[in-house]
């Protein structure tokens, strides 16, 4: 099974920083977060999910499933779900389907099929992926939800955005001993950021990994990820892999695959 970054960046792109890097992805320049599991499903759909697929050798027609953490523009542009609803219909002769916390209002786009995800409860892709929304420590009013999908007996967290932990998404996730997990990390290596309530730093993941590991979040076995780096407050990647490698802490790029 095949898990892919299209993207790793944060809110604070900006346009200027991709000049010249039209064909091509770029470790110290993050593009908007998103992902692909396999070929067919994929997690967030920001303003620049099209480029990297392209960039990356995937087929934007055979997404058959889009799964939405929250609402903000870097993780959800219309735009980019409309023309993904047209190629999926030219190709598959049907509607994308689109997968949004229960209480979201999401602008109507024409050519989606809208699933409502009931926090906390399990859902079945047709291909046999189970996803489960579960809430995220992240600004209400945007819908937010961390997905844990569950494929070929993998689990897979996937935690964009949100800092630390709600009471009932960890005690949901006891004993989980989850294959893949993967964390917001909007901040660098320093103390005193403001953003603590609805983004995570590297200090904040430090502290989190022992208590992950103590109710079986995560064991030896799970392999740990960050994702979400704002490029104007980490280090550069090589920078920034270094720092993390040394607590078990893996630093996502665009374009990165992992194997399941």
């Amino acid at each position: 099974m095949k898990f892919c970054f299209l993207g790793t960046g944060a809110a604070d792109y900006q346009p200027a920083w991709y000049t010249g890097l039209e064909e091509r992805l770029d470790r110290d320049v993050r593009r908007a977060s998103s992902a692909i599991l396999e070929k067919n499903l994929l997690l967030d759909c920001g303003p620049h999910v099209l480029d990297c697929l392209r960039i990356a050798g995937y087929d934007p027609a055979a997404i058959t499933d889009v799964l939405i953490t929250h609402f903000h523009s870097d993780h959800f542009n219309a735009g980019s779900l409309e023309t993904l609803a047209k190629l999926s219909a030219d190709r598959h002769g049907r509607q994308l389907r689109f997968w949004v916390r229960e209480d979201a209002v999401p602008k109507d786009i024409p050519g989606i099929e809208v699933h409502r995800m009931k926090i906390g409860q399990t859902y079945e892709l047709e291909d046999g992926t189970r996803v489960t929304g579960l809430l995220a420590n992240h600004q209400q009013e945007v819908w937010p939800q961390h997905l844990l999908v569950e494929k070929e007996h993998k689990k897979i967290f996937y935690g964009m955005d949100g800092g630390w932990f709600l009471t009932d998404t960890y005690n949901y996730l006891r004993d989980q001993k989850l294959d893949l997990m993967i964390l917001d990390c909007t901040v660098g290596d320093y103390l005193g950021d403001y953003r603590l309530a609805v983004h995570n730093s590297i200090p904040m993941i430090r502290l989190m990994i022992p208590s992950l590991k103590t109710v079986g979040i995560i064991d030896e076995h799970t392999r740990l990820w960050i994702s979400h780096l704002a490029r104007t407050l980490h280090a550069s990647f090589d920078e920034t892999e270094e720092i993390c490698l040394k607590d078990g802490i893996h630093v996502a790029y665009d374009g990165c695959v992992l194997e399941l």
